[in-house]
């Protein structure tokens, strides 16, 4: 369910390599300036820029100015549909581990 103030879906946002490490960096830490957020990647500002502009849009991150600097810090609430949608399917692969479990039981008697 995407909420009003969400311009861009949740798993798009996240399916990109580089967002995620955002994503992880943002989550070790309570607040980041761009140019922190860029030196841990191998690109520009612009481009680093444009990954925050997508999980912003996804409602993932909040940004800030102080003064001349743009700050960002994580907002994990939509996180929640994501991990609601794996718990679904982590029954599904618990009741087949399960049935597998008995399969390797009776070939063992």
């Amino acid at each position: 369910m995407i909420e009003n103030n969400q311009l861009r879906d949740v798993y798009d946002a996240i399916a990109d390599p580089t967002r995620r490490e955002l994503i992880r960096l943002l989550a070790e830490a309570r607040e980041l300036p761009l140019h922190e957020l860029t030196a841990q990647f191998q690109m520009g500002r612009t481009a680093v820029s444009k990954h925050l502009t997508i999980l912003k849009e996804a409602g993932l991150v909040i940004d800030r100015k102080v003064g001349r600097e743009t700050r960002f810090r994580l907002n994990a609430a939509p996180l929640k549909e994501i991990q609601d949608w794996v718990a679904f399917y982590s029954k599904f692969w618990s009741a087949n581990m399960l049935r597998l479990n008995q399969l390797f039981e009776e070939d063992e008697i």
